[in-house]
């Protein structure tokens, strides 16, 4: 089974999950990326990405190195801004319909996580089988060690269930 993790991050919390979910389940690697990205310092960047989830806007992404289409296992993740997935992945939600995928969604935030995973659900549609979902809080700041270790055994418990060749 062909894997792929996708991810979306704006201060490296996911990235961080990401990049070792894929390297422990031996997947590819797909970030998306907002065409004109949100300014990462200071107070605005609450006020302005804020706005952009609650108006449910959808930034114009780069294009993709990578086709979701060509894989069978697909890992998503996100942080939450406003409770609800970053709008990038809004965008990537609209854009890339999957069907009859195996689906596993984390996401990263300092809060609360809200509906985040199950608006993931919704987004990514009924016709795909959702394996596994985990949300991990401030990955880089609290435990982070911890965090990764967490990552990588739900990645690699869930390739185990489905038979997709861990390392």
């Amino acid at each position: 089974m062909k894997k792929l993790v996708i991810y979306y991050s704006f201060e490296g919390n996911t990235k961080l999950i990401a990049e070792d979910i894929a390297k422990a389940i031996d997947a590819d690697l797909l970030e998306i990326k907002p065409v004109t990205e949100i300014e990462t310092k200071g107070f605005m960047k609450f006020f302005w990405g804020g706005k952009q989830a609650m108006m449910n806007e959808k930034p114009l992404l780069l294009p993709l190195d990578k086709n979701p289409e060509d894989y069978d296992v697909i890992f998503i993740g996100t942080p939450v801004w406003a409770w609800a997935p970053a709008p990038p992945l809004k965008t990537f939600f609209d854009t890339h319909k999957f069907e009859n995928k195996k689906i596993a969604l984390f996401c990263c935030h300092g809060g609360g996580k809200g509906k985040t995973l199950e608006k993931m659900k919704q987004a990514l549609g009924e016709q795909n089988e959702f394996i596994g979902q985990i949300d991990f809080v401030d990955p880089l700041k609290r435990k982070t060690e911890e965090k990764v270790k967490k990552a990588v055994e739900w990645a690699r418990t869930i390739c185990g269930k489905i038979n997709c060749n861990t390392k």
